[in-house]
């Protein structure tokens, strides 16, 4: 078994068994003892890539950025003649991106300890430059740009983690979709961002 994982695949193989354990038993359940096992190697094999759980979680957090990054980066690469379609698909991509991996989502924002150095990418950085374009195109209000971000992230954000989180009841009796409400409410926070014309 172990010679399928040579040239660096153990450590992905690792990676996805951590998600699926996330996925089908929570965070409690995860160890390296179990993902070893679910990978079908030794014990002791994680521990030449991860010394302990949470570097191993922090890895599966640095993925999860890394997908992240790439979804809004084709947002910003379809949408880049339209500031004002961008910054709302850039809220509905990371939404989406929550909807279909929350357990990346959760341990992206999860607390570590000094000794992980997360990769976060620049997700946020595609979201301030996307305010900047809309400043530039007298579609957005002036003011500073990472303010704005910051409030245009903790709402999606918050949206994404009630969406997860089975929080919102006209989602969960299918009276809406996940997506009719994050539009609705994406649009909604884009008018509070809109330049007003007098």
């Amino acid at each position: 078994m172990t010679n399928k994982y040579h040239h660096g695949n153990l450590r992905n193989a690792l990676i996805e068994a951590g998600v699926e354990i996330l996925e089908e038993e929570g965070n409690n359940a995860l160890s390296l003892r179990k993902v070893a096992r679910k990978v079908g190697v030794s014990h002791a094999a994680p521990y030449r890539h991860f010394e302990n759980k949470e570097l191993l979680i922090a890895a599966i957090a640095d993925e999860g950025y890394a997908k992240l990054e790439e979804k809004m980066n084709s947002v910003t690469t379809e949408f880049s003649d339209d500031s004002s379609v961008q910054i709302i698909e850039l809220g509905w991509a990371y939404i989406h991106f929550a909807i279909e991996n929350p357990n990346h989502l959760r341990v992206m924002f999860t607390d570590f300890s000094e000794s992980c150095t997360l990769e976060t990418g620049d997700s946020f950085a595609l979201l301030v430059n996307s305010i900047i374009a809309g400043q530039e195109a007298n579609d957005v209000v002036a003011g500073d740009t990472v303010q704005l971000a910051l409030a245009l992230w903790a709402t999606v954000h918050g949206l994404s983690t009630l969406l997860i989180e089975n929080k919102i009841p006209a989602v969960n009796s299918g009276t809406v979709s996940a997506e009719e409400v994050a539009r609705a409410s994406l649009l909604t926070i884009f008018n509070g961002l809109r330049k007003k014309i007098t």
